[in-house]
């Protein structure tokens, strides 16, 4: 529903997991049906649109969605006294990532979990960062070292055994639906046991230079005063 405001953009984004017929739409608000000489484009990308429908101050186009092709964004503009635009985001599902990182100890095992809300992928892939390059996890080729669990259809569990320091980094669920891929992100942070004993040991050091310190102070007073 596009208000009569010049300027005004509004943007929805529409999430298809699967082939299908959809129709897009941009309608005039009925207190701006007044506005006069319209000039209507609908445009994907660049791309404009010849094929419109046109009832009262509406205006539609049919796509049929086959494939990731057909996805992207789609635009209508009605331009006159005033220009005013909407805009239609095709997408596949998103896989929703960790925004922290998961932190554990070197030779314990982590667990990465990827799911996909309100849709059903066909497969799930997960991949490891090695530097620019991402590699697929083989579970199965590596059975000592990763565990791929699927829990159920939209939720897969990803578990690294006997963590080492190589093991840190970014690691990619990726989810294969019909009309596409998407992709979440988990970062995996490899600490040394060291770590949380550092703290400690500094405290252990203060203790021992300020017991050493005393102990010399009283040492040095005594023969100051055998001295005396």
């Amino acid at each position: 529903l596009l208000l009569g405001i010049s300027g005004a953009s509004i943007e929805k984004n529409i999430t298809l997991d699967s082939a299908t017929r959809i129709e897009l739409s941009c309608r005039l608000d009925n207190k701006y049906s007044h506005l006069k000489s319209l000039q209507v484009i609908w445009k994907r990308g660049n791309e404009t649109i010849r094929h419109i429908n046109k009832t009262e101050n509406s205006w539609s186009i049919q796509l049929r969605i086959l494939d990731n092709s057909n996805l992207g964004s789609y635009s209508c503009t009605l331009k006159g006294e005033e220009e005013i635009s909407a805009m239609f985001n095709l997408q596949v599902p998103t896989i929703e990532g960790k925004e922290k990182p998961i932190v554990s100890y070197e030779g314990d095992t982590a667990v990465m979990i990827c799911k996909s809300f309100g849709y059903t992928p066909i497969a799930w892939t997960w991949y490891m960062t090695n530097g620019s390059e991402q590699i697929a996890i083989n579970d199965s080729l590596l059975a000592d070292k990763y565990a791929i669990n699927k829990i159920s259809a939209n939720v897969t569990h990803l578990k690294i055994l006997k963590l080492t320091k190589e093991d840190d980094g970014v690691y990619w669920c990726e989810a294969a639906f019909e009309l596409g891929k998407s992709k979440g992100k988990l970062m995996l942070k490899v600490l040394s046991f060291m770590v949380p004993l550092k703290p400690f040991l500094a405290i252990v050091a203060e203790a021992v230079i300020l017991v050493t310190i005393v102990f010399l102070y009283e040492l040095y007073s005594k023969k100051k005063e055998k001295h005396a």
